[in-house]
């Protein structure tokens, strides 16, 4: 019997690349590889979607690595149908079942091995393409709100890249999930837009406040300020971060779009206000962990899915592995609302 085999799409670029070999044009190549026997508590997927992610750019550039023991085929999630089951799997799965899915790589190609443990069915009546918007976004949202910050009811709750993947399903989780109130900022009229449409009090365009957008904060919260950040611009909102703490605040940094550095940190800001600054990501956490959220969301969040309350939000899709340097430039534009996914439902199966 000849091996299977599996086409997914790796980055030939490394940490001491130059800028123009870092380019997803030049790095993005499809390589064929041999699909692996299933062990344990394991699905094999025939991906029909899958979607793009900030840390993508990253290992595209070759400054993240994916963790020990992952492939190197890029991608952090997926949806599809199943098409073999591994021997440890305890729900009853059978193929042809539509799933999507969190892993920790391998997401871009037309085969995907994934863990049972961070595999969701796909709700009746959705689209590939809105399932693969859902595991990364949704899980880090619910994370940070949820399992980092612990968002309560009532609380406000200040989100950066308001109208990102991460940002709108942010905007829900707190508004309509845990009963906080949202404030958001983003670079333009369209996103302020689709961030008040899905919930926030108040979206605030950081370019034309000249990155000054805590005083509206402030108004807006009649003095009281915010109880949670989802910070994930890091160094260049620092400043205005700090004006707008409320007491005891949680402020989560998740990404550092703005820069990783700041001229000066003054620890009494936080002492002032009794906050705390917190750091999360998630690729690199143990699967007890990550099952742990996909738990959470599908008691918490999937009801809301299907009851229409929360929705995923898809920008635009693009079509097969070939098309993904141009979905990462894409994203490096800043252009997306919601989340970028690559659609692979015109390949023929085989299977």
């Amino acid at each position: 019997m000849q091996p299977r085999k599996l086409h997914g799409v790796v980055t030939t670029a490394t940490p001491d690349s130059s800028e123009e070999d870092r380019k997803p044009e030049k790095c993005l190549v499809v390589v064929e590889r041999e699909v692996p026997d299933l062990t344990g508590a394991q699905l094999l997927v025939k991906v029909r979607a899958t979607a793009i992610n900030r840390a993508d750019i990253m290992q595209r550039h070759g400054r993240y690595p994916p963790p020990p023991g992952e492939t190197d085929i890029l991608g952090l999630e997926c949806s599809g149908e199943i098409v073999e089951v591994g021997p440890g799997c305890k729900r009853d799965w059978k193929r042809g079942d539509r799933v999507m899915a969190l892993v920790g790589g391998g997401g871009y190609a037309d085969l995907c091995i994934v863990q049972e443990a961070c595999t969701i069915p796909i709700p009746e009546n959705w689209t590939f393409e809105q399932a693969a918007a859902v595991p990364e976004a949704w899980l880090t949202a619910s994370q940070l709100l949820m399992f980092v910050a612990q968002a309560k009811s009532g609380d406000w709750v200040l989100i950066h890249a308001g109208a990102s993947g991460v940002g709108l399903a942010a905007v829900q989780i707190a508004t309509k999930v845990i009963g906080c109130k949202a404030i958001c900022t983003a670079g333009s009229k369209e996103k302020l837009d689709a961030c008040l449409a899905r919930g926030a009090t108040e979206a605030i365009n950081y370019k034309e406040a000249d990155g000054a957008f805590s005083d509206r904060v402030l108004q807006v919260t009649e003095g009281h300020g915010v109880d949670v950040i989802l910070d994930c611009i890091g160094g260049s909102m620092y400043e205005q971060n700090s004006k707008c703490l409320a007491t005891d605040a949680r402020w989560v940094i998740y990404g550092t779009l703005g820069g990783t550095k700041v001229p000066t940190f003054d620890f009494r800001v936080l002492m002032g206000k009794r906050a705390s600054m917190l750091a999360s990501t998630l690729r690199n956490r143990d699967l007890s962990y990550k099952a742990n959220l996909v738990k959470n969301l599908e008691q918490h969040i999937m009801p809301r899915f299907i009851s229409k309350e929360c929705e995923p939000v898809v920008g635009k899709v693009f079509s097969s592995l070939e098309s993904i340097p141009e979905a990462h430039r894409y994203v490096e534009s800043n252009a997306n609302i919601g989340k970028v996914v690559v659609s692979l439902t015109d390949e023929p199966s085989n299977l």
